[in-house]
């Protein structure tokens, strides 16, 4: 009987042996197809973060953001439907903000461009409310009379030319002259209108600057070198602009330049200001 027993054993240790063989295989496919709990929770981490900063916001360079604030303000005026040019615009707005930046003009965000580009057929006057974002007065202008007929084509400086000065001008007092109110005016680009006091460069009212005289003509009459305005305009624009506001006159000079011209002063004094974009 104690035989019998050993022998029993013996087989059932050998049947035991066999079915480890035969099971282990597949405990160890079934452990190696499951993945671990930490590699896993650091995968699905880090997953996370990728995507967190796939949606963060993008930086937007600052060129870029001065070039949008201009292109906004430019259609929130509306002014290229009334034909004043972007590359026009920016010019101005360049300097009002560099004018701004070093304290020569007043609160008043007032900014007058003048494109002598145009003929003088055309309304080539805008006063533009920055704050506001609207147009203040949109009319017609009168050049130099050595600048040329319909269209302004030279440009001077100089006592007695008669002709207009480019550049950036600011505003100063009103006074009464030979042509009723007028408003004088300081030129700032050296050698391109710091004369202004000196030739009595002023802005001022006209009879030559009317549709009547363009449709007997076929031009605005000219002036000794005033931006000369529409009489019944002259003393609503005097009075709005008058008092260290920007006005700037744009022409068709390649050798025209100014210090205030600086994109680099204007796009930080633009990007700093919460009032006017």
């Amino acid at each position: 009987m104690e035989n019998l027993s050993v022998v029993r054993r013996q087989r059932l240790k050998l049947r035991t042996r066999r079915m480890a063989r035969r099971v282990l295989p597949f405990v160890a496919s079934l452990f190696l197809a499951t993945p671990l709990a930490a590699p896993v929770a650091k995968s699905k981490a880090a997953t996370t973060n990728h995507q967190a900063r796939l949606v963060a916001a993008p930086v937007v360079a600052p060129a870029t953001l001065y070039n949008q604030r201009l292109h906004d303000l430019y259609r929130e005026l509306g002014v290229e439907q009334q034909g004043l040019r972007y590359e026009v615009f920016e010019k101005a707005m360049t300097g009002y903000l560099n004018l701004e930046s070093e304290g020569k003009l007043s609160g008043k965000q007032l900014l007058t461009v003048v494109d002598f580009e145009l003929p003088s057929t055309e309304k080539r006057l805008w006063v533009l409310d920055l704050a506001a974002r609207q147009v203040k007065f949109h009319t017609l202008v009168a050049h130099g009379h050595n600048s040329g007929e319909n269209m302004a084509t030279n440009f001077s400086n100089e006592n007695e030319s008669n002709m207009s000065s480019l550049g950036f001008y600011v505003t100063q007092g009103e006074y009464q002259g030979k042509h009723g109110r007028s408003l004088k005016l300081q030129g700032l680009d050296e050698g391109f209108n710091t004369n202004a006091f000196s030739r009595a460069v002023v802005m001022h009212g006209a009879d030559y600057v009317s549709e009547d005289f363009i449709r007997q003509y076929g031009r605005l009459g000219r002036s000794l070198g005033c931006p000369a305005l529409p009489m019944d305009q002259k003393d609503a624009i005097i009075e709005a602009v008058e008092g260290q506001t920007c006005l700037f006159l744009n022409g068709p000079d390649a050798q025209y330049s100014s210090k205030y011209l600086n994109q680099d002063v204007a796009m930080s004094k633009l990007l700093g200001q919460t009032q006017l974009i």
